[in-house]
């Protein structure tokens, strides 16, 4: 029995008590009043369900930075795009010994931010609309983390493929990013103006044209290894994944964050079999080599990175693990 209804249970005793008593004493009993009614119990309203985070705060020595969401992506684990040529079981291995699924594969999409002295840096524009309603966020992500799109100055592309270029224009083909310059290497820019448009549509550009067209008067092309910020940013060249794909080398002071682009895509597969093959490499021997020589360059080191497709925040390192190598994020 509830508290309330033990109280009103004895104070209808006493009551009753009482009008005995004075039945016995030959006085005429009172009515039995009936107890004050319970009060009325507001309902909680059910939890909120959490927000999830679009911009995740960090440093890189004096510099504010920051992750910024566009989304994810989803891919079937059939050893069509990862594990080419290994059998399910070998790419299952993996995943079940990392406590994953086994039927699908999960990519983080998340472009970098960076806050220098006198300009704001972008590090990749996300998806947009080229790959599914779940991505495009990237505008509310910025907004989250205090900046409007005229506030970037400079826009870093490691590469054109839709899932990284998509945010460069917004629905009507207008630049998303007005004042912004956009760096990509020579020989991606040259690509990007030259490819046929069924090999743009399968890139995730569909819109190839109006792309080029819009940021031509923005591009500034540079050559590989390129310091393009001084003293702070410096391109890397890490070849096989597109015909100019760049990493970039963000320093302050004496510390380094590694942006390392597509040259790794899945925190487990990528970092732990970076030999094996991947379907998004345009030369996929080279590809592999160029992963494999980074991720042991990586364990060594013991230099920061992002990583633009590993799981939120991408933020982390890779260290060394018996003969490989595994994922270790912040």
């Amino acid at each position: 029995m509830s508290l309330w209804n033990t109280s009103r249970a004895l104070a209808l005793g006493a009551v009753v008590a009482a009008s005995l008593m004075a039945c016995s004493k030959g006085e005429t009993p009172q009515p039995v009043a009936d107890p004050p009614a319970a009060p009325a119990v507001a309902e909680t309203p059910p939890p909120a369900p959490p927000q999830e985070e679009g911009a995740h705060a960090f440093k890189i020595g004096e510099l504010s930075a920051w992750a910024v969401r566009d989304g994810a992506l989803e891919f079937p684990n059939d050893n069509k795009i990862f594990g080419l040529g290994k059998t399910p079981d070998e790419v299952n291995a993996l995943l079940t010994a990392a406590s994953l699924p086994t039927d699908k594969l999960q990519l983080g999409l998340q472009p970098l931010l960076v806050k220098t002295a006198d300009k704001v840096l972008l590090f990749d524009t996300g998806a947009a609309a080229n790959f599914g309603p779940g991505n495009g966020k990237i505008q509310a992500s910025l907004a989250e983390a205090g900046f409007q799109p005229a506030d970037v100055t400079d826009i870093f592309i490691s590469h054109l493929h839709g899932d990284h270029v998509g945010g460069l224009v917004n629905a009507d083909g207008a630049l998303a990013f007005p004042n912004a310059t956009v760096h990509l290497s020579k020989a991606e820019w040259k690509f990007l103006q030259e490819v046929k448009q069924d090999i743009a549509n399968q890139m995730g550009l569909e819109k190839r044209d109006a792309l080029v067209a819009a940021i031509k008067p923005k591009v500034e092309a540079f050559a590989p290894g390129a310091e393009l910020v001084k003293g702070n940013v410096k391109a890397v060249n890490i070849k096989g994944h597109t015909p100019g794909h760049s990493g970039y080398e963000i320093t302050s002071g004496a510390e380094k964050l590694l942006y390392v682009g597509d040259s790794m895509h899945h925190f487990v597969i990528s970092v732990q079999r970076p030999d094996w093959p991947m379907a998004f490499d345009a030369d996929q021997k080279v590809g592999a080599k160029s992963r494999a020589d980074l991720i042991a360059e990586l364990a060594k080191s013991g230099e920061r990175v992002y990583a633009v497709h590993f799981p939120w925040p991408g933020i982390g390192k890779v260290q060394k693990a018996g003969d490989g190598a595994v994922w270790v994020g912040e």
